[in-house]
């Protein structure tokens, strides 16, 4: 199992990032989305990671011709997508496989999905329920809640579905879906969830609309009666690996940090918010505004950061408050996180996993089911279980930059990330054990 030791930095760090990991969420998009176009699509900057290189493989295998020059990607569609001769592998990525369990329930033939021992353990009944009911026909361990999924495509109904979770992975499904269904369709959550399908779908010439009904705001889905146009787009960096390096500069006395060409989504730099919040200095500068508003983000340490709470826009900053719960450990006071039980079916528990990590170094923190209290304070060298958790594990390298740090089971960063030790060589003393 491999291993790393961050050292204690020596000294305030400035440095500029033009090389973090490009987004996953996109890049898990740009595979699939073009494969409902007839015509090839021109992906830049496509995050060459385990996840997403997955979902790029799954598209090969559904007859799309892929051609990988550097983080070129170019993507030619089938005429028609073919029922694939092997299982589609989705590696450690939900994105990866709840999508694709939208997007193939409509096509005719038999998919199975699967994905490493950690994504098996992830629940997928709540995409595999709603499609049940609109006529998609998946089966799987514990129901269908557990992968392999089967899933045996065809004809689906239209449907309106208010979704008991505020889920980017499970809205992007029901979209899909809604795609190819009999009529149109409507989804709803109660708040949204990040916009990135709806954003790449809409600029590809899909009908997919916010209305209101009954005063409530709803998505409405036209199914396509052609194909879409091809996609071409650079994918811009990821707000959610930047963000690591943000709480770096948060947290370290005198450190900046300048996070170039980022996603600057209002619905993916909502932790950056937060940081702002307790005390950081941030500024953002737009650069370009196509398919996503990108341009950079800069972060500066202002002193002690002050605790904060966070109980609303949760869906906005999920994947981030691993590596925020660092920033709330050396706060002053008592920072809260509610409403996030969703932390508790990623690649992990996270909830658990990093109260335990926590606990470990040194600091007070109280569990909750959907959440958790930390009460600041200073950070104490530990060895970390990153419990297979590429945010777990990246989180915790970031908490050794204050008083070292060794983490166990590093492997998953290379799911998302696979420069990120990279580029925390340039802050400070890193070495890697088998």
């Amino acid at each position: 199992m491999k291993k790393v030791s961050i050292e204690k930095v020596g000294q305030a760090f400035e440095i500029e990032c033009s090389d973090i990991a490009a987004d996953k969420s996109i890049s898990h998009r740009c595979a699939m989305f073009s494969l409902l176009s007839d015509q090839v699509s021109q992906v830049s900057n496509f995050l060459m990671a385990e996840d997403t290189l997955a979902s790029l493989d799954i598209a090969q295998l559904l007859g799309a011709d892929v051609k990988v020059e550097g983080s070129s990607v170019t993507i030619t569609p089938p005429e028609q997508l073919s029922e694939p001769f092997d299982i589609l592998d989705c590696g450690n990525a939900g994105t990866g496989m709840r999508l694709y369990c939208g997007l193939l329930s409509a096509i005719e033939g038999s998919f199975v999905l699967t994905g490493d021992k950690y994504l098996r353990k992830r629940p997928m009944g709540r995409v595999v329920k709603p499609l049940r009911a609109i006529g998609a026909k998946i089966d799987g361990r514990e129901n269908g809640d557990k992968a392999p999924l089967h899933i045996r495509g065809g004809a689906l109904e239209s449907f309106e579905y208010e979704s008991p979770i505020d889920s980017a992975q499970v809205k992007s499904a029901l979209i899909l879906a809604g795609l190819n269904a009999a009529g149109k369709s409507y989804y709803r959550e109660k708040f949204l969830s990040r916009d990135h399908t709806e954003r790449m779908l809409r600029g590809m010439g899909a009908q997919i609309e916010s209305i209101k009904r009954d005063g409530k705001e709803w998505i409405e889905i036209t199914p396509l009666n052609k194909p879409l146009d091809p996609l071409e787009i650079t994918v811009p960096s990821d707000p959610s690996s930047g963000f690591f390096f943000a709480v770096a500069a948060a947290i370290v006395p005198g450190a900046k940090v300048v996070l170039k060409s980022l996603s600057l989504n209002p619905s993916r730099i909502e932790a950056y918010r937060v940081l702002e919040s307790m005390g950081a200095t941030i500024e953002y500068t737009l650069k370009e505004d196509k398919y996503e508003p990108i341009g950079d983000i800069t972060v500066s340490n202002s002193g002690q950061l002050s605790a904060v709470s966070v109980e609303s826009n949760i869906a906005w900053l999920i994947d981030e408050l691993p590596a925020l719960a660092i920033a709330m450990s050396v706060a002053k006071g008592n920072s809260v996180v509610k409403n996030a039980k969703e932390l508790r079916v990623k690649e992990s528990d996270r909830i658990s996993a990093v109260v335990n990590a926590l606990e470990k170094c040194g600091i007070v923190v109280d569990e909750y089911e959907d959440g958790y209290k930390i009460e600041g304070g200073r950070l104490k060298s530990a060895t970390i279980d990153s419990c297979g958790d590429h945010r777990v594990a990246m989180s915790f390298a970031v908490a050794g930059l204050l008083c070292g740090m060794e983490i166990e089971d590093i492997a998953c960063v290379d799911t998302s990330f696979p420069n990120f030790f990279d580029i925390l060589k340039r802050i400070t003393g890193v070495s890697f054990e088998n």
